[in-house]
């Protein structure tokens, strides 16, 4: 039997509890699924003086190790994420000591995630540079403002480019940590472990599906949300700006302005997403032919389904239907 697969998640003052407790539930289900005389997961919790700390709940999370005492081999690194409202903004937490030893420590992980906001303390790091990136659909635009060499998409629930995971708000880092198990142990222990923990191994759709009802209940103006409803159900129509402008009766500039103060994204950005997402999910639930799921996501062309998925998952489609 194998040594089992070490998964340290790095844990800080205020982080969110289910970004830490929430993947390490997935990894231990899955082992105890597998059965066996060994665990297939070993899951540690370093934080950065080796003590509990306080989460957001305020529920305290004990620690098995400081971050300078992470040492030897580590398959999996999972950075938790913290949020705070400052002038009734949310903001990423981001922990200088977390973030220093990113940088120095990353390296010996052969795999990297974080979960919710985490992002933002791997983007500080370094780590997210030239990559596709996602995080909670509440802070993803100021991902994208604070680091313009991340190519961030607000929409999935989570992104894999290389190594390099990262997942969309909270609940999502149990999406993801099945996706490493399926990874790991083949897709059969992931479908065990998610019917055990009676969630789905693949949810459908993105955080759009959250984000949209969420956002559109602090305002009165629900055109935007409308549209996006709109684009999701006539993928293959004209999703030009100047046709999306027209359709809710504001000029190109007020459009362009509007839509991205409301969905966090240009309008181009985010069609090509949810094309992108329809894409994926053909992808993983058909046997269509790559021609098929071009036309039918509204990309048009292979050409453009391949350009689409290597600069946005870093991955072909082909290969993309093999891992999903």
């Amino acid at each position: 039997m194998p040594e089992p697969h070490r998964v340290v998640i790095v844990a800080f003052p205020g982080i969110e509890l289910l970004d830490a407790t929430g993947p390490a539930e997935v990894f231990s289900v899955a082992s105890r699924v597998a059965g066996g005389d060994r665990p297939r997961y070993l899951v540690q919790v370093a934080t950065g003086d080796g003590g509990p700390v306080a989460t957001s709940s305020g529920v305290r999370l004990m620690a098995d190790l400081p971050l300078d005492e992470v040492n030897g081999r580590v398959d999996t690194l999972l950075v938790a994420g913290a949020i705070e409202l400052v002038d009734e903004a949310v903001e990423p937490v981001i922990d200088r000591e977390v973030t220093d030893w990113l940088r120095r420590a990353a390296s010996r992980a052969r795999r990297i995630g974080s979960v919710c906001a985490g992002a933002h303390l791997l983007a500080a790091a370094g780590l997210l540079d030239g990559r596709p990136a996602t995080t909670h659909w509440l802070t993803a635009a100021r991902l994208a403002a604070d680091h313009p060499k991340v190519r961030v998409d607000p929409d999935p629930i989570f992104i894999r480019a290389g190594r390099v995971w990262t997942c969309a708000g909270v609940t999502s880092g149990m999406d993801m940590a099945l996706a490493m198990v399926a990874e790991d142990h083949g897709q059969d222990l992931a479908l065990a472990a998610a019917r055990m923990m009676v969630m789905y191994v693949k949810r459908s759709g993105g955080q759009s599906q959250f984000s949209v009802p969420l956002s559109g209940q602090s305002s009165s103006d629900d055109r935007i949300e409308d549209l996006r409803r709109w684009i999701a159900e006539h993928l293959t129509d004209d999703l030009s700006i100047e046709a999306l402008a027209a359709r809710v009766h504001l000029s190109v500039r007020h459009f362009s302005r509007l839509f991205r103060q409301r969905a966090s994204t240009t309008p181009a950005a985010y069609v090509e997403a949810a094309r992108l997402e329809a894409a994926r999910r053909l992808l993983e639930g058909s046997d269509r032919s790559l021609p098929e799921v071009a036309a039918a996501s509204g990309l048009g062309s292979v050409d453009t389904l391949h350009r689409t998925f290597r600069r946005r998952l870093g991955t072909t489609p082909a290969e993309y239907r093999r891992r999903f």
